[in-house]
């Protein structure tokens, strides 16, 4: 019979219940071959996964296994001399000490959220799969926010721990007073700073965890309104999601090699130097590179054994403006690209300097890849290629009926009676938002396109007004917020511009003050765009200016970022 739900021997049954399926979990792991199976929704979704114990560990055992030499798990360099080469038995062995530093002196439970703003250095590698051994949910960010970028983070998550390098400890330190919730502070540094613990100081030892579907990580992604929004993954979404994304768009094998050049505060990070050649048991290479240098790219290219090369269109417009045929690029053979539109004219130039196509991938924070060009598949230069599965890529009118071939519409993924479990769990503390992604039955990408009658997508625009620049998601109202705080500007409107090497830039319509019409525009323009980097991450501000006497507006008052849009595109 069923106990009673006020027995109080239920509590404790329920429990070990749970440990007997996580103990036959870990005796009885999933093979590599089940996760296809997984993703693309012919298999169910396992009760407990968890990407670090199931997938990095099952890595570490064929590892031991081979006679042959088998590539490093992570190989990171610098550029100045500096390299570090873990293999998965290694990265497992380091990670699980790191996951002591977080449940031990940082005091973190399954459950906690922790902010991780680092740089491409080896430690933020460890710090995303100790988090995924502890049940810590893991927030990254990038190095480009400034101190207030950095406290609205910490008040909205209510994350309790934060790790960062010196460059930014003084920014956590001058907000940290108004983060109630944050109780600790990691440092990665070689010297010791007041009040905060040193991650290279502590002492490990090892632990190991399994989880359920629970909340893994959180991505800020910016808005048309507000402040960037939290998107929330499980483990499964997270974990599982990019299985098909690594053996299929990017078509990693073991003896691969890719470099994936993401900013480790962006999703693309975790798609292309985690868990999509992780799965497959690939070599992830990383560049620590601060600073972006073409050259350094394309020497690096010819000097390590880079197979796959994942980047945004940006880098591929600034790498085709060298001579390439100077270059040898000996064990090359496969380029990926994604985060925006690919210009056509680069993809041919490419092609003719390389011998290599670029293979184009869309998708999102929120639901991982869309669509792509895989290998093999005709590519049609302007495309986003074809739906990934598991998903029923459709487009769509306004009422959540499918449009013909060739008509512009809505890019919608169809969900039928639930939701793929590679979807994000919601957007954090705000189910309005969450709620309004779906329309019927379809989820509504916030993006315009159309469809061939081959099946292709073709991308047409956002819906929304966010500007997507080199492959950064900037939300207008963040710049026309940093806009309004310096005294010169009464209002603005924020908006995208074309622009040849970064695809489209941010550029800001402002309104002066009466006091300040007099001023040298030239001179006011490059103040303008200084306090923006200093108030909001530096990737944000507006590379164009024009001063205007007033705004387009509805009848309400609401200003036409649309009438302003269009006047820019229509310049083309």
């Amino acid at each position: 019979a069923v106990p009673s739900l006020r027995c109080p021997c239920w509590h404790l049954i329920q429990t070990f219940y749970r440990l007997f399926h996580q103990c036959r979990k870990t005796f009885a792991p999933l093979n590599l071959s089940d996760y296809e199976a997984i993703g693309r929704c012919e298999q169910e979704v396992p009760e407990y996964f968890n990407f670090a114990s199931d997938v990095l560990d099952k890595w570490s055992q064929i590892e031991k296994k081979r006679k042959e030499p088998s590539n490093p798990a992570l190989w990171w360099i610098n550029g100045k001399g500096g390299e570090r080469k873990w293999s998965f038995e290694e990265l497992g062995f380091e990670s699980r000490k790191v996951a002591n530093v977080l449940s031990g002196p940082c005091g973190l439970q399954r459950g906690d959220r922790i902010i991780v703003i680092l740089p491409r250095i080896p430690e933020w590698w460890l710090l995303n799969t100790a988090c995924m051994r502890t049940g810590v949910v893991f927030i990254p960010g990038t190095t480009q926010l400034t101190a207030k970028d950095i406290c609205y983070r910490l008040l909205a998550s209510k994350a309790k721990c934060i790790v960062t390098i010196d460059a930014l400890a003084p920014a956590v330190d001058s907000v940290a007073s108004q983060c109630q919730f944050l109780k600790t502070k990691l440092i990665v540094s070689e010297s010791r700073r007041a009040e905060w613990l040193n991650f290279k100081l502590l002492k490990h030892c090892q632990v190991d965890l399994k989880h359920p579907l629970d909340p893994m990580t959180i991505y800020f992604t910016s808005g048309t309104t507000g402040f960037p929004k939290m998107v929330e993954h499980s483990y499964g979404s997270f974990g599982l999601g990019f299985f098909i994304c690594g053996r299929y768009w990017m078509n990693l094998t073991p003896s691969d090699v890719v470099w994936s050049m993401s900013d480790t505060g962006w999703i693309k990070a975790a798609i292309g130097n985690v868990f999509g050649p992780w799965f497959q048991g690939t070599c992830a290479f990383v560049h620590a590179m601060p600073q972006f240098d073409p050259k350094v790219i394309l020497n690096t290219l010819c000097r390590y054994p880079v197979t796959t090369l994942c980047s945004a269109p940006t880098v591929y417009r600034m790498l085709v403006q060298h001579d390439l045929t100077r270059y040898t690029f000996k064990t090359l053979k496969h380029c990926l690209s994604g985060g925006e539109p690919v210009n056509p004219e680069v993809m041919e130039q490419w092609k003719s300097q390389t011998g290599l196509n670029i293979y184009e991938g869309y998708g999102q924070t929120e639901i991982g890849m869309i669509c792509g060009n895989m290998k093999g598949m005709k590519i049609k230069p302007g495309s986003l290629g074809k739906a990934a599965p598991p998903y029923d890529v459709q487009i769509i009118d306004e009422k959540g009926s499918v449009l013909p071939p060739g008509e512009e519409g809505d890019i919608a993924i169809k969900i039928d009676a639930k939701r793929p479990f590679t979807f994000f769990t919601r957007y954090v503390d705000d189910p309005v938002k969450t709620a309004s992604t779906i329309r019927g039955n379809f989820y509504i990408t916030g993006d315009r396109g159309s469809m061939d009658e081959d099946g292709y997508i073709w991308f047409m625009g956002r819906s929304d007004d966010v500007i997507i620049s080199s492959g950064y998601r900037i939300g207008p109202f963040e710049v026309e917020s940093a806009l309004i705080e310096h005294p010169a500007v009464v209002e603005s409107a924020v908006v995208s511009s074309p622009d040849a090497i970064r695809g489209e830039v941010v550029k800001a319509f402002v309104v002066l003050s009466p006091s300040f019409k007099t001023h040298d525009r030239k001179k006011l323009a490059c103040e303008l765009q200084d306090h923006v980097k200093k108030v909001t991450a530096p990737y944000k501000y507006p590379r164009k200016i024009e001063f205007v006497e007033q705004l387009p507006k509805t009848i309400t008052g609401k200003i036409k970022r649309s009438e302003l849009r269009n006047k820019e595109w229509g310049q083309i």
